[in-house]
């Protein structure tokens, strides 16, 4: 049986790890939860699910994948048989997920693709999302499928390459460009004029319309968006080092989440609302999951320098999208590699020892 591949350090697995939680769910799912949900009292409820409720599911996930070193159906049959079915459903969402993901992800890529040619005019068009979505361009890559593959591809790669020479080394390079871009933007929104009105909205919390719809949403998030229950923290736990510090590797990793979340609402909300006006009033009528396609091309295309600002931004989601992507595809890689059994290599295990992914 070849050893199990592991992180070369504590650094790398945080960065993967915290790869892995900010997301999509992050970018693209908070901002308009925390704009349809009354903004700062939503912002409050997350934190608080994230720093209790978040904080022991992750460290029990990734406790379990590091003391087992299995993916995570083996993970919990070790604990005892009773549990496998649990460990069975925890596999089963990143496989129903990966392909969900990758769809969003070659949207990210589409508008990524238009601003950097100098397009973000005609991408700021009420239309072009839905004729994009619709496949009603005529050229292949105005069709959402094509996209969709080149996403995919780009995944792949970084998944065979392995956990060193891929994930991690992917992460430590996307992670620190992800953060410095959400200041970059965020500081940027915060100049528009009106843009008060929608920080105010977004950090002062009225909990007058507060319900339990409210905190299931942030509920919600808090598993969407920091990775929980789906086997990702376990397989990527399984990676990580005896020696190295749990409890701080997991702090560390939901600063990176909640912050990158926080920053991206900071950068999306007050945007929204200088666009409307400075009329905070208005923004739940626009809080949809089109948010981010919908209105922000507009907002991007209403700044000066705002084909640069565009481009910027959507690159800082595809690196977003990258990250979370690559760790639900390395979980299902996981599961179906041969690696955590005693039977042999499977096919896949041959494939991917074409780069150094095992350690020796």
């Amino acid at each position: 049986m070849k050893e199990r591949s592991s992180f070369t350090s504590r650094v790398g697995f945080v960065l993967a790890a915290a790869g892995s939680a900010v997301g999509l769910g992050n970018m693209w799912r908070f901002p308009y939860l925390a704009a349809r949900y009354g903004g700062g009292a939503f912002l409050i409820i997350y934190i608080l699910l994230a720093l209790t409720f978040g904080f022991t599911l992750m460290i029990t996930e990734i406790a379990l994948g590091r003391r087992t070193r299995l993916s995570c159906i083996e993970a919990f049959k070790s604990l005892d048989r009773r549990f496998a079915a649990l460990g069975w459903l925890s596999a089963l969402i990143p496989v129903i997920i990966t392909p969900y993901y990758c769809v969003i992800g070659g949207w990210v890529m589409k508008y990524l693709s238009e601003f950097a040619a100098g397009n973000g005019l005609a991408a700021s068009d009420d239309a072009f999302f839905g004729n994009f979505i619709g496949s009603a361009g005529a050229g292949i890559m105005d069709r959402p499928m094509s996209w969709f593959l080149v996403f995919v591809l780009m995944t792949a790669i970084v998944v065979l390459l392995g956990v060193e020479k891929g994930v991690e080394k992917a992460s430590r390079v996307m992670m620190p460009v992800l953060v410095l871009l959400s200041i970059g933007i965020s500081v940027y929104s915060l100049t528009l004029p009106g843009a008060m009105g929608g920080l105010k909205y977004y950090l002062l919390p009225d909990f007058s319309d507060v319900s339990v719809t409210t905190i299931l949403a942030a509920m919600g998030q808090l598993f969407y968006s920091m990775s929980l229950a789906m086997g990702i923290m376990i397989t990527y736990g399984s990676y990580m080092k005896k020696e190295d510090n749990l409890e701080k590797s997991v702090a560390q990793i939901e600063i990176f989440d909640t912050g990158i979340a926080f920053l991206a609402g900071l950068m999306i909300i007050p945007a929204v609302v200088a666009f409307n006006g400075g009329d905070a009033s208005l923004i739940r009528g626009k809080a949809g999951p089109g948010l981010m396609f919908g209105v922000l091309p507009k907002v991007f295309e209403s700044m000066s320098m705002g084909g640069f600002i565009g481009g910027m931004f959507f690159l800082l989601v595809l690196f977003a999208a990258l990250t979370s992507s690559i760790s639900l595809l390395e979980t299902v890689v996981s599961i179906v590699d041969g690696r955590d059994h005693s039977s042999g290599d499977s096919v896949l295990s041959g494939i991917r020892t074409l780069g150094p992914h095992y350690n020796p």
